[in-house]
């Protein structure tokens, strides 16, 4: 019986999922629908692979899996956005207020 058996699944150079299409759309659509956004490269964790977290001028912000730190490279290159290294740049604060602002918030559910 195969009911805890992990599905193989293609692995990069570095032994990373690749990212899926889907995760590659929104992280496109991110950037055509919002100003200013930066890119920046969060590392490959023993939890998750290499993620390229996507920061727009007022904060807001949207994560997804990356194939590592060159595809997240070759992707903010093709859309002509800047790159960073989260481990040399850090945050911007923008996202730490964003982030403030979210918590202070009325939920709508």
């Amino acid at each position: 019986m195969g009911l805890f058996r992990r599905r193989k699944q293609a692995r990069t150079v570095r032994g990373e999922r690749p990212a899926e299409r889907a995760d590659l759309e929104h992280l496109e659509n991110f950037v055509r629908t919002r100003r200013g956004v930066e890119a920046f490269i969060e590392p490959r964790t023993t939890v998750t692979g290499t993620t390229v977290i996507l920061i727009a001028d007022d904060g807001e912000w949207t994560r997804r899996r990356i194939d590592g730190p060159d595809g997240a490279r070759r992707f903010a290159h093709r859309l002509a956005i800047p790159i960073y290294d989260v481990r040399l740049m850090g945050y911007p604060q923008r996202m730490r207020d964003y982030n403030e602002r979210r918590k202070r918030r009325p939920h709508l559910y």
